[in-house]
């Protein structure tokens, strides 16, 4: 999903730049407000991102110009709702760009605005869709489509960015898409999985921090959020 630097043309790299700034922008604000609000919120905040940097820093080899890997975003759109993953994203995308090589700076916009945008929006909307399903299928659902949003907006960025010469976009996507499945479908159901059991785990451990930010306040859980649900 990182697509590389300098891949992109410096009119889509600056394009996309400016359309994710307002979400980086207003997640910033999110974050702050959170944090005001909710002090103790500080080190599950690190810890989501943390979890983000450590399962996106993984490379496996994907279509050329880009990686292919699990985000780790879905869990913390759960938690804090998706404006703060924009910011949180972004700043795990900056660090892997300039600590790792992974991704880059003129490639940044987009690639924020596919993991740290839409892939959390996606899952997010899937987890609040599915609330009258068991909790456990609603995290699992949320997560890998998270995960899958995010590799479909980048299959759009490079399809855009480099049409097919029969086919045009349409072409180019479909083929972006299909090299990314490869890799990508089996990702997400495991990063589905792991983020069901890191869930439950987090409502054992962090129950009333996550009571606070109103997590589980409309999905009927035990107040306590320590009891698990099928």
């Amino acid at each position: 999903m990182h697509i590389a630097e300098g891949f992109l043309p410096p009119v889509h790299a600056a394009a996309w730049t400016v359309a994710a700034a307002p979400f980086v922008v207003h997640g910033i604000r999110e974050i702050k407000r959170t944090v005001t609000e909710h002090p103790e919120s500080r080190l599950l905040l690190g810890a989501v991102g943390a979890y983000s940097f450590v399962l996106s820093a993984i490379k496996l080899p994907s279509v050329t110009g880009s990686s292919s890997h699990p985000t780790g975003t879905g869990e913390g759109s759960i938690i804090f709702r998706p404006p703060v993953m924009a910011a949180l994203g972004s700043v795990v995308l900056l660090f892997q760009a300039l600590l790792l090589a992974h991704g880059g700076l003129t490639t940044l916009g987009a690639n924020v605005m596919s993991m740290a945008v839409v892939g959390p929006w996606a899952g997010y909307g899937v987890y609040r869709l599915l609330r009258r399903a068991p909790w456990s299928v609603a995290v699992f659902f949320g997560v890998a489509v998270s995960d899958l949003a995010t590799y479909v907006t980048t299959a759009t960025q490079l399809g855009l960015a480099f049409p097919d010469p029969a086919s045009g976009f349409f072409g180019a996507w479909a083929r972006f898409l299909g090299l990314f499945a490869v890799t990508q479908v089996p990702l997400a159901v495991v990063e589905g999985l792991v983020g069901v059991l890191l869930m439950n785990a987090l409502r054992t451990w962090a129950g009333p921090e996550l009571r606070r930010l109103g997590f589980g306040r409309d999905r009927n859980e035990d107040p306590s959020l320590g009891a698990k649900h099928a």
